[in-house]
């Protein structure tokens, strides 16, 4: 039986060759993409080559994607509608569980973080919520339907209430935007959140894997205090996570060499 992996494959910003590339070197069952895809088209055209192999994917959007209303509804559409997990469950080829969490914490939605002004409480728990407070000519919902509309950007944002409904959920893998606690700037200032760690020890996932930060910082240290396994995934960086549990990089990100410098230097 020939070991098919699982890739995920951090911020493509607009480029997609090497997601298609990876998936048809390695012979993958699944592809997923952990946000800030911003595709110059639909993003399910930029997937047609997995269409016509027997490959699935997934994604979960990052906060550039609704950086605009035309871009976001090429995230956000119909045909996208299957492949995104936001806080949903589905189960993979070979059996794993995956789920994601969409976007990035703001403050003028929920910034659960020590030190916050509301002292991590959300400022609008619901996109109802929020809706009832955003003016008419600023609400969006790219799928034109009754559902709550707020500002395009918060189409990648992290409402509170959309964490605590996945919080009751159990996956084996969660993908993130934003990052557990281990993650730091090269400063060692911290950019990575508490509520991403709580969130997959809620889930009872084995892994937490995100984008966002451009690097692949090693969190080994950190893996059996936080009780799952944290792997990020560089800029148009591609990972794989094989049957047997195996952790390998494809691609490396386009930075990541930049970023071990950078860190090094800091220490």
């Amino acid at each position: 039986m020939t070991l098919r992996p699982v890739l995920f494959c951090g911020d493509p910003h607009s480029r997609f060759r090497q997601v298609v590339e990876s998936a048809s070197r390695t012979r993958a069952a699944t592809v997923v993409l952990l946000g800030d895809m911003e595709p110059s088209r639909p993003l399910e055209e930029e997937m047609t080559a997995l269409h016509q192999s027997d490959t699935e994917w997934y994604y979960i959007a990052g906060n550039h994607d609704a950086d605009s209303q035309a871009l976001a509804r090429r995230v956000w559409n119909r045909n996208t509608e299957p492949h995104n997990i936001h806080g949903r469950v589905v189960t993979l080829k070979g059996g794993l569980r995956l789920t994601g969490l969409a976007g990035v914490f703001r403050g003028d939605v929920w910034y659960p973080q020590v030190g916050d002004k509301n002292g991590g409480r959300s400022t609008h728990y619901s996109r109802l919520d929020l809706e009832r407070v955003t003016p008419r000519q600023y609400r969006f919902n790219p799928y034109d339907a009754a559902a709550p509309k707020v500002h395009h950007k918060h189409w990648a944002s992290i409402f509170e209430e959309e964490y605590d409904a996945l919080a009751e959920m159990q996956a084996d893998i969660l993908v993130t935007h934003e990052a557990p606690s281990y993650h730091c700037d090269f400063s060692g200032k911290g950019t990575g959140f508490r509520a991403i760690d709580e969130l997959a020890q809620f889930l009872g996932a084995r892994y937490a894997i995100h984008g966002h930060h451009h690097d692949n910082q090693d969190s080994s240290e950190f893996w059996v205090q936080q009780k799952f396994e944290s792997h990020g995934v560089g800029l148009r960086g591609v990972s794989a996570l094989w049957p047997d549990g195996r952790w390998e990089v494809v691609m490396p990100g386009e930075i990541d060499d930049a970023r071990r410098r950078q860190l090094r230097a800091s220490e």
